[in-house]
């Protein structure tokens, strides 16, 4: 069984300096790479990974999924927005929204690559059915995963919501745009 794990984590490791090789000798190409998400609040875990897959892209587009199936706590406009200010100072960044198929968003943007974060194993297992789809949807565009920080492993949009409305402090978790957002967000709803 070890042996079966063995090999099939160096195939990968394989697939992967080939794919890298592929990208990286072709003439004039430039990495575009996609950081999806619903981004409802944003959080230091979330501009880390920005910070991080900024240095591996040309180009790193910052997608906020529009997805009516859930109740946000901010309008996609004031994600976009709060996107824009934490991550001012990165000069290869922007933001945008989506909706429909990954995959498509990718291609419309001429993406070769979708940047995805993991805290956990649990994570991983979702992320990994994720990519598995979309390579076989597009294969062109490569799933790269950055593990989170051990400081950021434990924080999700979900929490600091959660958190926030109990009275508890997040400043350690949000960007300080970001906080005063919240903090105004809360005050208009009592």
């Amino acid at each position: 069984m070890r042996a079966r794990f063995e090999d099939r984590l160096v195939a990968g490791i394989q697939e992967a300096v080939e794919v890298e090789d592929k990208i990286t000798s072709m003439p004039g190409r430039r990495l575009i790479a996609v950081y999806p998400g619903s981004f409802d609040p944003l959080t230091n875990g979330h501009l880390d990974l920005i910070e991080r897959g900024s240095r591996l892209a040309d180009e790193l587009i910052v997608a906020v999924l529009k997805n009516a199936s859930k109740h946000p706590l901010f309008a996609v406009e004031e994600r976009l927005e709060m996107i824009r200010e934490a991550a001012s100072g990165i000069a290869n960044v922007t933001a945008d929204t989506f909706d429909g198929l990954l995959v498509d968003y990718a291609a419309k943007r001429g993406a070769n690559m979708i940047l995805r974060g993991i805290r956990a194993i649990s994570d991983y297992e979702t992320e990994l059915q994720m990519a598995l789809i979309n390579r076989r949807m597009r294969p062109e565009t490569e799933t790269v995963f950055l593990m989170a920080r051990e400081e950021f492993s434990f924080i999700s949009s979900r929490m600091i919501k959660e958190i926030i409305t109990l009275g508890g402090d997040v400043a350690h978790f949000v960007p300080e745009t970001v906080l005063r957002r919240l903090q105004a967000k809360l005050i208009s709803e009592k």
